[in-house]
């Protein structure tokens, strides 16, 4: 392989997020002469966490990246690529490398893939990729360089020693940006349910706001349950596509909206554990779930979707009842 590049954006903290952590360690399992490129604030100061093999560690470091302006972070990677010499540039399915990244392969005379799923040396090397709706994988290579790959979370596997202690190489880049950051607001207002890089995944279905044993409806203590548990666990909330779809339908879980859904629009979370609730387990709901690792489902009827496959273990039980007792247990901790 004639030069590769890892690629990786900086947090506004300084640090690597979890994705661009798992990338760097993966790495040299991968390729153990491969070059790493950093750019944000503090680059310099995060090559502290890149594998202690590290053989060469590139920087573009400075305040005029500090907040992933699209032209300046182009003009950063095309700099780190060119110094690098790399005919192969992996990085981080990221916010800012997906809107970044396709510029700086236009100037580079290059080709870019998103949402890699994965890397294989077949032949040559060739990527695995979903398409139409996460429903079918194909296998695929390209002749153009460089190539960059966004790579999903788990498309590389290996680890390796942190705490790099060499020296890293500056690297020149001009930013061109007019635009001045002077603050951030959140998408949505109150709690944040949505948590990609968390543990666990909670799913809740529609069963939440049906009718219970005694015949009513129970929707503000589903809310009050759900609400406690996720805050208990800090798990990531997902929705199956029937109860975000009863917003005009009377009593609804107020915090749920259709960004939490998972499946039939192609969200396809990844989690190493994941607990549905109240879930049928139809197949749109399903493919939402190909890439979690460990899938458990709670729902009164043995006979339901989760019962034949999907699940690894489902627990015939009244998920109103269960999550009264995690939520008691979760507190006496």
């Amino acid at each position: 392989m004639a030069g590769m590049l890892i690629l990786i954006p900086v947090e506004a903290d300084g640090a690597l997020s979890k994705a661009s952590s798992e990338l760097a360690a993966a790495a040299p399992s991968f390729d153990p002469e491969a070059t790493f490129g950093l750019f944000g604030q503090g680059a310099a100061q995060a090559a502290k966490a890149l594998p202690k093999s590290a053989k060469r560690v590139l920087v573009v470091d400075g305040e005029a990246w500090a907040h992933g302006a699209a032209c300046n972070d182009a003009k950063a990677c095309e700099a780190l690529i060119r110094a690098a010499g790399a005919d192969l540039v992996l990085a981080p399915q990221h916010s800012r490398t997906a809107r970044c990244l396709p510029l700086a392969a236009v100037r580079l005379g290059g080709r870019i893939d998103t949402r890699v799923a994965g890397v294989v040396q077949e032949d040559g090397l060739k990527i695995r990729r979903w398409y139409y709706r996460q429903r079918m994988q194909a296998t695929l290579s390209r002749a153009e360089r460089p190539w960059i790959l966004l790579l999903e979370t788990g498309a590389l596997s290996g680890q390796s020693e942190t705490g790099y202690d060499g020296p890293t190489e500056a690297v020149a880049a001009e930013a061109s940006s007019r635009t001045r950051a002077i603050g951030t607001e959140p998408a949505v207002a109150g709690e944040q349910t949505i948590k990609p890089d968390a543990d666990l995944l909670f799913v809740a279905g529609a069963g939440w706001t049906k009718k219970q044993s005694d015949g009513s409806t129970h929707v503000p203590e589903a809310e009050d349950l759900i609400r406690g548990f996720l805050r208990a666990t800090g798990a990531s909330l997902g929705s199956s596509k029937s109860l975000v779809d009863q917003k005009g339908e009377g009593a609804v879980i107020s915090f749920l909206s259709h960004m939490n859904q998972v499946g039939q629009t192609g969200s396809s979370p990844r989690h190493p554990k994941g607990l549905a609730t109240c879930c049928h387990g139809e197949e749109p709901h399903v493919v939402g779930w190909r890439f979690i690792n460990e899938r458990r489902a709670v729902n009164l009827d043995p006979n339901c979707g989760w019962a034949h496959g999907k699940a690894d273990v489902l627990y015939v039980a009244d998920a109103f009842a269960v999550l009264r007792k995690l939520n008691e247990i979760l507190g006496a901790r």
